[in-house]
């Protein structure tokens, strides 16, 4: 940098003295010299001292001249026109050689061209050596003279550097020199540039050698890079168009094979179908068999009897045959058919495939002999004899069933054999229509069930076709009523494409889904994802889930974000801790609470499905992005459930400490200072931005809750033999005393004291007083502390190192000799060291160690040596007092603290030490804000008069500004009486000290206190302005007209009554503009301007004439009456009560005011003067 600056400075200085600039490159020396920068005037020095352009005698002779005398000036006149004119031959000399030499170098150059041309080896985009070394050699003067544009822009160049490097003095006599051009404005031409010298300075730098063959080089490689990108583009193009045909290829190939799989589907239901039909068919063949062979059994066993009753049946013989014949050809006609239908079975079973060849080939075959021998049995008959047995029976199948029914027909009329009707009609009717509707039963059921799946599955697809024409029917609150027929649809259809559309319907199904819908659509696809399977869940359902991602409502986008919690489950595992955690990533950056809030939740239910912990870090860095998340219903939903989450799965609390501490530390440290004083206690204290306050309370917050874990660790690694048995004990003395004393390797222990303890310290160190909000976040956090540890680690180790931290001496006999050093580094070694512990680090020993409820004692002995010993001894009567009644004051914060405060305050009132009383009277003051009426009534009030009829000034004064701070915060119709009668009680004495005091403490109260005492106050003032300045002192005259003014403007913000104004406020006003010597320029120009629009005239006569003219009498002077802008009516108009309750100020009335006054006043004295009003409030407030 230092380089280019005096580069740059040379180029201006060469262009100076060039252009003959002199006086401006004087002055530019001048400025050199000035900032020391020696190294940069050289040739400026050389310039001016050189004998040639400055003789000595000359300057001597010009310094001795006092007066210039005309005929001196004439001479030098003419021989200086004499010299120009040498120098203007010489200089037209100097231009015809240069001529001569550019026409030599021209013709040297084309020369050397025409040599490069025909030399086809050397042939290269680089110059010869000779060329590159002419150019490099070739000075400014080279190029010629400067042309009239370009020595405007180098002008204009030049100004510009004079302006930014800070040498206006030579910036302005530059602007003298250069008499021809406007510098101001600067054309545009492509030399138009900001910070144009520089740009003209690396433009050089960029035309030499070495630059040049760095650009070739460069070029070089960017063509070869181009080239090889050419290349790699082609062969990506080849191989996309590959991977287009390959996947053609593959496609149709998967269609060929679903419909091929179709085919062989419909194929083996049909076989399926035959081969049922068939053997439906041969049952019912072998069933026909078997009965006419029980018949044929039951006729040979009837002829044995025949003989025995031929003589009683003669007689229905020839009836009982006809009969017989009849039925016996029934049974053959039914054979008939049953034959016809066996055959249709066979020829199909013939044509099927080789899978039906199978079954048949394992019938096996029935034969029966003569004898009635079983060769094979494999299905056995059972024939019903007349007389009750059972014969088992085997059919030939050689046999056909009409030689059956012939020889039976045969037998029965060649022996007249007579058959029982009764038998035969129950075989007849009973049994074989039996069997046969049962085959008939168990042939329909099986065809239903395959016509059953076609028809479901052309159901699907119907039903997949009409959904999405279906679904913009139906009304939103109603569409989830659809959800089981996707569900069915998806999980069923076939193909993949109709799959896809179906699952986006689903995702789309509702435009804005609420909470209960999202919680449908998503159990829906819970269940889809258990029922199809993890591929089908990754390439189907996650897919069309994750295009809602960036999607314009958040409904949608919350959708994903549960997608990724509860599908996770359903996934292989490798896709959980990769492509799901990047998708939960990018909707943590959701611009959506509550996306940014589900996404937490999910993460929290995303970790226990990771196969490993190797996404650790980058976990732990979401976690901690979403704790320092500006929404609070984030933050609670990261710390209360991805805390422990990430906890558990990691099992590494030990990191989130030391990254939770440094994030803490770092987060206040990044802030800028709040002074930049080095060495001050300001510069030692940081503004917090409202982000990091955030994200130090939320980082505090997260503290807190990991304390159950540090305190569980440490109980469970503890390696002492008297250890706690539970969790839940408390570290006792002895356990501590071991500790010390044994020097065992604790480091879950250790942290609390050793890096936890010291970092906050750190921190508290880095707040300014104000950051209440902080401070009460770490107390909260020591107070549980020691809940969770217990008293004795409070008394032994919390409290030791806190007191070292303010400057105390404690007892470290509890800490091993290895933590010593830590500790004793926590003591201040400087008095701002000490006034900074004090100030940020006493409020955390006072509320969060001694504000314990066990050390209720320890911290009344405490407060008692800070504010009533302590202020007793010489040395400490006024060291850090400020600071001491601050802590307190932040001690006051915790209610239950009151009465030792306000115990130990009565001490001091009571006191007869002067400065203990005076530091009463402040902490009385400082702690207002944090009691109520009652406390101030029965507790500050009397303290407060006690103080204030102490014979001492200082005491009595300090007692009024705190009756101002009362009236500030409590508008209790009783404590402003009480306020209003000790004011009187201080304004008896009618001393210049108490009246300034007790109308600047009742300043303070203006804006928030009642109607009676602004009136009061406003009396007041009247009072003390009508009476003759008896003072002769300007000083106090000017302080006392101050504090009147201040209050009157203060009071003119409020809503003043009508009659307060006439009969107070502007005889008030008029009296301080009798004495115009004691007035600020800028309160009196306040004063007359509350005057002219308090006081009516011209305005109010226009409202009035308005109001008659329209017809509505109030409509302008009810804007500016009694509770209007300006607060004022007629004397003869009735004054309105002003109601004792206090009124709240409009806000909208009081800037309008405001504007007014500044918009008829002067701008600068008025704002002026309200600032300065404004801050010498505030520190009273």
């Amino acid at each position: 940098m230092e380089v280019e600056r005096s580069s740059l400075c040379n180029c201006v200085v060469n262009f100076l003295l060039e252009e003959k600039y002199i006086l401006t490159a004087f002055e530019l020396l001048q400025e050199l010299l000035d900032d020391g920068r020696d190294d940069h005037a050289i040739r400026l020095k050389e310039f001016f001292s050189d004998p040639s352009h400055f003789p000595p005698d000359q300057i001597s002779r010009f310094n001795s001249l006092r007066v210039a005398d005309p005929q001196s000036l004439l001479e030098e006149k003419e021989a200086m026109e004499e010299k120009l004119a040498l120098t203007a031959y010489e200089l037209r000399l100097a231009q015809e050689d240069i001529s001569k030499l550019k026409t030599e170098l021209q013709k040297k150059s084309d020369l050397s061209l025409a040599e490069l041309s025909e030399s086809k080896s050397n042939f290269s985009v680089n110059p010869g050596p000779d060329v590159v070394r002419k150019k490099k050699n070739a000075s400014l003067s080279d190029l010629g003279p400067l042309k009239d544009n370009e020595r405007r822009d180098l002008n204009c160049a030049v100004k510009e550097y004079l302006l930014l490097a800070g040498y206006r003095l030579a910036a302005m006599t530059f602007y003298e020199e250069v008499t021809d051009q406007n510098l101001d404005v600067w054309q545009n031409t492509p030399a138009c540039v900001p910070d144009a010298l520089r740009h003209y300075y690396y433009q050089y730098l960029s035309s030499t050698s070495e630059a040049a063959e760095e650009k070739i080089a460069m070029l070089r490689e960017n063509e070869s890079l181009l080239k090889t990108n050419e290349r790699l583009n082609n062969e990506k193009e080849k191989l996309l168009i590959a991977k287009d045909l390959s996947d053609n290829q593959i496609s149709g190939l998967t269609k060929s094979l679903e419909a091929m799989q179709k085919d062989l589907k419909d194929r083996e239901s049909q076989i399926q179908e035959l081969k049922q039909s068939w053997e439906r068919q041969r049952k019912e063949i072998n069933d026909c068999r078997s009965e006419i062979t029980s018949l044929k059994m039951h006729i040979e066993g009837s002829r044995s009897g025949m003989n025995v009753i031929a003589s009683d049946v003669d007689v229905v013989q020839s009836q009982s045959l006809e009969k017989y014949k009849e039925e016996i050809k029934s049974l053959q006609m039914e054979i008939a058919g049953l034959k016809a239908k066996g055959a249709d079975a066979s020829e199909s079973i013939d044509n099927s495939t080789s899978e039906k060849e199978t079954c048949q080939a394992e019938e096996k075959v029935v034969e029966i002999d003569e004898d009635k021998t079983i060769v094979s049995h494999p299905v056995d008959v059972a024939g019903v004899l007349g007389n009750g047995d059972v014969l088992p029976l085997s059919i030939n199948e050689t046999n056909k069933p009409e030689e059956v029914l012939e020889d039976l027909l045969n037998s029965c009329s060649d022996e007249n054999a007579l058959v029982d009707n009764s038998v035969l009609v129950t075989k007849q009717n009973g049994e074989a229509p039996s069997e046969d509707g049962r085959l008939h039963l168990e042939s329909d059921n099986l065809g239903d069930k395959a016509a059953s799946e076609n028809m479901g599955l052309r159901t699907i697809e119907i039903l997949a076709d009409a959904l999405p024409k279906i679904v913009p029917y139906v009304l939103i609150n109603h569409r989830e009523e659809l959800l089981p027929l996707m569900m069915c649809a998806i999980e069923c259809h076939p193909d993949s494409g109709t799959r896809d559309s179906l699952t986006h319907t689903l995702f789309n199904l509702i435009k804005r889904p609420d909470e209960q819908q999202r919680r449908i659509i998503m159990d829906a696809c819970v269940s889809l994802a258990k029922n199809v399977g993890e591929m089908r869940t990754e390439t189907e359902l996650l897919p069309q889930c994750w295009e809602q991602i960036n999607h314009m409502y958040e409904e949608r986008r919350l959708l994903v974000a549960q997608s990724c919690g509860e599908l996770a489950e359903f996934v292989r595992p490798e896709i959980r801790d990769s492509l799901i955690l990047s998708i939960v990533q990018q909707l943590i950056e959701d611009s959506a609470t509550v996306v940014r809030e589900a996404a937490a939740h999910n993460l929290a239910l995303l970790l226990p499905l990771f196969p490993n912990v190797d996404k650790y870090f980058k976990v732990e860095e979401l976690m901690f992005q979403l704790v320092c998340d500006p929404s609070g219903v984030v933050v609670d939903t990261a710390l209360k459930e991805l805390l422990p989450a990430v906890i558990k799965w990691g099992n590494r609390l030990e990191h989130i400490l030391r990254v939770l501490l440094s994030h803490i530390l770092s987060s206040a440290q990044h802030c800028p200072p709040l002074s930049g004083v080095e060495g001050s206690m300001e510069s030692h204290l940081h503004v917090l931005g409202e982000r990091e306050r955030w994200n130090i309370d939320v980082l505090l917050r997260m503290l807190v809750e990991l304390l159950s874990s540090v305190h569980q660790k440490a109980v469970e690694t503890c390696p002492l033999s008297s250890a706690p048995e539970s969790k839940d004990m408390m570290f006792s003395t002895s356990l501590l005393e071991t500790y010390a004393r044994e020097h065992a390797e604790w480091p879950a222990f250790d942290w609390m004291h050793v890096d936890c303890f010291p970092d906050l310290i750190q921190l508290t160190c880095m707040l300014p007083q104000k950051e209440d909000s902080l401070r009460i976040r770490t107390t909260k956090f020591l107070l549980a502390v020691s809940e969770y540890f217990g008293d004795s680690y409070l008394l032994h180790i919390m409290l030791p190192i806190f007191l070292v931290s303010v400057g105390d001496n404690a007892d470290l006999s509890f800490f091993p000799s290895v933590n010593h050093p830590r500790i004793k580094g926590l003591r201040p070694r400087t008095a701002v060291a000490e006034r900074l512990a004090t100030m940020c680090v006493l409020p955390l020993l006072l509320a969060g160690v001694l504000g314990a409820p066990s050390q209720h004692e320890q911290l009344a002995n405490y407060l008692r040596g800070l504010l009533v010993d302590g202020t007793l001894k010489e040395s400490q009567s006024t060291k850090h007092t400020a600071e001491i009644i601050d802590a307190v004051r932040f001690l006051c914060t915790f209610e239950k603290h009151h009465s030792i405060i306000f115990n130990i305050l009565w001490e001091m009132v009571v006191s007869s030490n002067i400065d203990m009383k005076i530091n009463a009277a402040n902490l009385l003051k400082a702690i207002m804000p944090y009691i109520d009426a009652k406390v101030a009534s029965t507790h500050v009030l009397p303290a407060l008069i006690t103080l204030g009829s102490d014979p001492n000034l200082n005491v009595k004064y300090a007692s009024i500004e705190a009756f101002g701070a009362v009236a500030q915060h409590f508008k209790n119709d009783m404590i402003v009486d009480k306020i209003r009668v000790q004011m009187d009680a201080f304004l008896e004495d009618g001393s210049h000290e108490a009246t300034i005091a007790v109308v600047r403490a009742l300043l303070v109260a203006v804006p928030h206190t009642t109607d009676k005492l602004r009136d009061y106050l406003l009396s007041k003032i009247f009072q003390f302005t009508a009476l003759p300045a008896s003072v002769s002192d300007v000083m106090r005259r000017r302080e006392r007209a101050n504090a009147f003014c201040e209050s009157i403007r203060a009071l003119d913000a409020t809503d003043l009554s009508a009659n307060s104004v006439r009969e107070f406020l502007l005889p008030a006003i008029q009296n301080l503009l009798k004495d115009p010597d004691a007035l600020d320029p800028a309160h009196k120009e306040a004063l007359e301007i509350i005057m002219k629009e308090r006081s009516g005239g011209a305005l109010d006569a226009l409202s009035k004439a308005m109001g008659a003219h329209l017809g509505l009498a109030s409509s302008v002077s009810s804007f500016f009456g009694d509770s209007g802008l300006l607060g004022k009516k007629e004397a003869s108009e009735p004054v309105s009560p002003q109601p004792d309750s206090p009124k709240a100020v409009p806000p909208l009335q009081a800037e309008d005011t405001r504007f007014r006054r500044i918009m008829r006043g002067n701008f600068s004295e008025m704002l002026r003067g309200k600032t300065k009003g404004l801050d010498e409030t505030n520190p009273s407030q």
